[in-house]
């Protein structure tokens, strides 16, 4: 029986061995067959599913599949799927191909969309032209699509037409001139702007949606914008208290100002004779020479009493002949914030407003900000808000951090209090906003802001609530806060790896996960449901759970008192959960190295699991790798991990060519999917199914010493691979980007343990990189050189700490260099110069190394356009297989290619 058993055993290892050697290598030209998933959607009733999917350089198909039959429709082109509230309806944009679409960009034709309404339940369908949004009423009784304005159309004004179709008569009607619509969350109502032609019509008007009677409520000929209901972020269990009253902005342009003149209109009392409400500059307690901004967003506060909204100081046009003014920027060393980043922020900060209330029962202003405090926070509460202050700690070398000084603002009368002088670690408010916590030291602080009163209420817990293992040399940042107990009386707080119940008057502190810390298996709080604002303890709470060694992921279930119990515990990452409203089933994707995130659905409790999507049935046909995770140390006896991408057929004990990838922790990407798509990187699927091993290893950087530890950790990995039997010792290369770049670049320079190196958009030069610009910021690298991701250390610069950035800086040892390496880089990067590429390029060239420079025009820090991306993706793939597989070079890593005989630059 045994020597049966054994003998299937081998010709099942044959056949599989045979199967997978029957499986094509996966190359560039096979990714355009894969696919991804995009605004996967379930109807509230849990009964049907919508999803597109995309595929690499293609165009979306949207995806409608009923969970009851099976059914799937698939729809070419289609975008932007939603069901109506009881899930009687599906709608769906449809747009022109990418190809029709470039053909409409060059003729500057616009590109115009369809807007679709199926039923499923049997009735009729509907469609509209040229749609720009579309929406449904919650009572799902009507669907509205309101249409850009006519392609012929040149006037100024905004308004177009709006189609409201009526469900359960099958009709529709049109309004024209339609600038703004919103329907209150009750669909009792409908108000909407008009902006027409010479202004002739404008105004606000409301239609009742019980007795379809319209109501004109203000009309002039100036504009009206910025329409908000009282009940837009509210609950639902609020809707039927809320939407009656809204706000809208009423204003026009005076060609000599700067600045829009607006009035703030406030109409109440909908449901009988509506009331308005308005506030203007001639409003006593009203700023002068300010005006009420459009440039800011309107918004209730909770209790619907007062509008939020920004005031702007007015200016008077400055209008002269721009050749007969200077064009230069002063770089003053007194700034607070650098040239370039004022540059950058230049449109931001034009636009900017300062925050104020209008309590409109008492027909009151209230400013709140200003420039000696500009960041008021929004939250529940109706009379406290928090108000930070960060003009004494504005600092070139800010990194990760924004420190502030916090302060009470009455929004009743504007009184400031100051709270705590220099916070850098805000955490949140608690949904109703009565509390405030944050970080200071090494304490967490809730501060009440209705007594005024500031409590530790860390301090009866054994455990710092601050993540000591935060790899950056700033203020360590806490774990965060999982969520408030429903009876007020609790915040819940995420330590590394369990959950803390602390109470907010400081009494105590519980571990409420218990066994995180003991099985390394990190639980965090998981929001099921989108209305939960507070965390109800007397129910089951949902967990998500993470193994920091094994790398399981998934979801446990914890009532209070008790430890948690696993509920779908596997070893794959789980991800996208999400749970209808009106259904006991769960949505989820399930992903591997081997398996793409198709998604799931269950009960409640993971029970009865079903896959519902199938994106890349194709894989199939290709050789595919797997993964193992690598456990290894550096040279100071620190345990670290890493995952090692087996290539497809592999064989127990034989050496393979590898090719090592890595950044800062890569372990966690363990049960990441590897997607074949065009970019920059190398994708682990191809290479494994042609024949290498990828290692992604973790890193643990010391401070004032970035290449010197990834040198260590690198290097003991490979030596790792190569003890265990899986590297060719004589085949290992390198490939890192951006701060992987630097890495790749530096340990270029110190070894000659791999064949060759593959570096993208690397700083280079130390010294050089401390004083370039971030250019998509405008911010001088001198934070994320010192307290940033490069950890030098705070106040550890170039001229008083030279010997440290010698030996850490690439550019001081390129005669060292000894192995082949090939740089990428765009000339438009916007975070690593691309002189710091040309800086590597030259001094290797200067001193006779193997080097390569692939540059490529006008790309930034990734490649973004397609041909470039397949591009290098062909090259990095070559210049591996050269140095790695022994394969033959191609012409261009021989020879390189002259300037004249550049294919892109001979296309006519």
């Amino acid at each position: 029986m045994k020597s049966l058993q054994i003998q299937i055993l081998i010709l099942f290892l044959i056949y599989s061995n045979q199967a997978i050697s029957q499986n094509k290598p996966l190359e560039i030209k096979d990714y355009a067959r894969w696919s991804r998933i995009v605004t996967a959607t379930p109807a509230s009733d849990g009964k049907w599913f919508a999803y597109a999917l995309r595929p690499n350089g293609g165009d979306d198909t949207l995806h409608l599949k009923s969970l009851t039959d099976g059914i799937l429709k698939r729809i070419p082109f289609g975008l932007n799927p939603s069901f109506s509230e009881n899930s009687n309806f599906f709608s769906y944009f449809s747009k022109p191909n990418k190809a029709e679409t470039e053909k409409l960009k060059k003729e500057k034709k616009p590109i115009l969309q369809k807007a679709y309404l199926q039923s499923l339940i049997g009735g009729d369908s509907f469609e509209v032209e040229s749609a720009h949004s579309m929406d449904f009423s919650s009572d799902e009784k009507y669907w509205l699509v309101h249409r850009q304005k006519e392609e012929g159309d040149k006037e100024s004004h905004k308004g177009s037409d709006l189609v409201v179709y009526i469900t359960t008569e099958g009709k529709s009607f049109v309004i024209g001139n339609v600038s703004e619509f919103a329907l209150n969350k009750k669909s009792s109502h409908l108000a909407y702007i008009v902006d027409a032609k010479d202004k002739i019509g404008n105004g606000i008007y409301l239609l009742n949606l019980t007795t379809m009677s319209t109501n004109v409520l203000d009309s002039d000929q100036k504009s009206y914008q910025g329409l908000v209901w009282d009940d837009k972020e509210s609950k639902k269990k609020e809707w039927s208290s809320k939407g009656n009253r809204f706000a809208v902005l009423k204003g026009e342009k005076i060609d000599s100002l700067e600045q829009q003149v607006n009035e703030l209109l406030v109409v109440s009392e909908i449901n009988a004779k509506p009331v308005i409400q308005t506030l203007n500059s001639e409003n006593p307690d009203f700023p002068k020479q300010f005006v009420i901004s459009e440039k800011s967003n309107l918004r209730f506060l909770q209790d619907g009493s007062s509008v939020w909204f920004g005031i702007k100081e007015q200016e008077i046009k400055f209008k002269a002949d721009k050749d007969t003014i200077p064009n230069v920027d002063v770089w003053h060393w007194k700034d607070s914030y650098i040239q370039s980043v004022q540059i950058v922020r230049a449109n931001r900060d034009r636009n900017a407003t300062f925050s104020s209330i209008y309590l409109f029962g008492q027909n009151k202003f209230v400013r709140l900000s200003d420039d000696d405090l500009k960041t008021v926070l929004s939250s529940g509460h109706n009379v406290f808000k928090i108000g930070l202050d960060e003009k004494p700690y504005i600092s070139d070398i800010n990194w990760g951090v924004s420190p502030a000084d916090m302060y009470r603002v009455n929004v009743k009368n504007g009184e400031r209090i100051l709270v705590e002088k220099l916070v850098n670690r805000p955490l949140q408010q608690s949904p109703d906003g009565k509390y405030y916590l944050y970080q200071k030291d090494t304490s967490i602080i809730a501060y009440n802001l209705e007594t005024n009163t500031k409590i530790n209420v860390s301090s009866k817990a054994n455990v710092k609530f601050m993540d000591l293992e935060h790899p950056y040399p700033h203020e360590k940042p806490p774990y965060g806060v999982a969520g408030w107990t429903k009876d007020g009386k609790n915040v819940i707080l995420n330590h590394k790896f369990d959950l803390w119940i602390l109470a907010l008057d400081g009494s105590k502190a519980e571990n409420i996960t218990k066994i995180g810390d003991k099985e390394e298996i990190r639980f965090r709080h998981f929001k099921l449901d989108k209305e939960e604002e507070w965390i109800d303890t007397k129910k089951p709470i949902l967990l998500e759970a993470y193994g920091e060694w094994t790398k399981k992921n998934g979801y446990y279930e914890l009532k209070l008192g008790g430890n948690p119990a696993p509920l779908f515990y596997v070893d794959a990452m789980i991800g996208s959960l999400q749970k209808p409203e009106k259904a006991e089933k769960l949505f989820f994707t399930k992903q591997t190295f081997e398996e793409f995130p198709d998604f799931f659905t269950s009960d409640s409790k993971f029970g009865s699991i079903q896959k519902i999507t199938d994106a890349n049935p194709q894989q199939e046909e290709y050789a595919w790798g797997r993964r193992k995770l690598v456990d290894f140390t550096n040279s100071k006896g620190q345990r670290l991990q890493g995952t090692l991408t087996l290539p497809a057929g592999y064989i127990e004990g034989k050496q393979y060519p590898t090719i090592m990838y890595f950044y800062e922790k890569m372990s966690d990407r363990h049960h990441a999917y590897s997607m074949p798509v065009y970019d920059d990187r190398p994708h682990f699927s191809t290479y494994a199914s042609n024949g290498y091993m990828v290692f992604m290893p973790d890193i643990i950087f010391e401070e004032g010493k970035p290449g010197t530890s990834s040198l260590d950790a690198v290097t003991s990995a490979a030596k790792k691979l190569i003890e265990l039997g899986f590297a060719d010792k004589n085949n290992i290369g390198l490939q890192g980007h951006s701060w992987g770049g630097y890495q790749t670049s530096f340990i270029l320079t110190q070894t000659d343990m791999f064949k060759c190196i593959v570096t993208g958009a690397p700083p280079t030069n130390l010294e050089s990189f401390y004083n370039n610009i971030y250019g998509s910021s405008g911010t001088v690298h001198h934070g994320i050189m010192e307290i940033g991701q490069v950890r030098m250390g705070r106040g550890v610069t170039p001229w008083t700490h030279r010997e440290d950035y010698n030996r850490e800086n690439p550019m001081r040892h390129v005669p060292n260099i000894k192995t082949p390496f090939l740089i990428l880089h765009g000339t438009k990067d916007g975070a690593v110069d691309w002189g710091q590429g040309l800086e590597l390029y030259n001094a290797a060239r200067r001193m006779g190394k193997e080097v390569i420079f692939l540059s490529y025009p006008n790309e930034g820090h990734h490649l973004s356009n397609e041909a470039n991306q397949k591009d290098f993706q062909v090259r990095m793939k070559a210049y591996f297989d050269h140095y790695l597989m022994n394969l033959p070079a191609p012409e261009w890593m021989e020879n390189g290619v002259p300037h004249l005989d550049k294919l892109y630059d001979k296309v006519k």
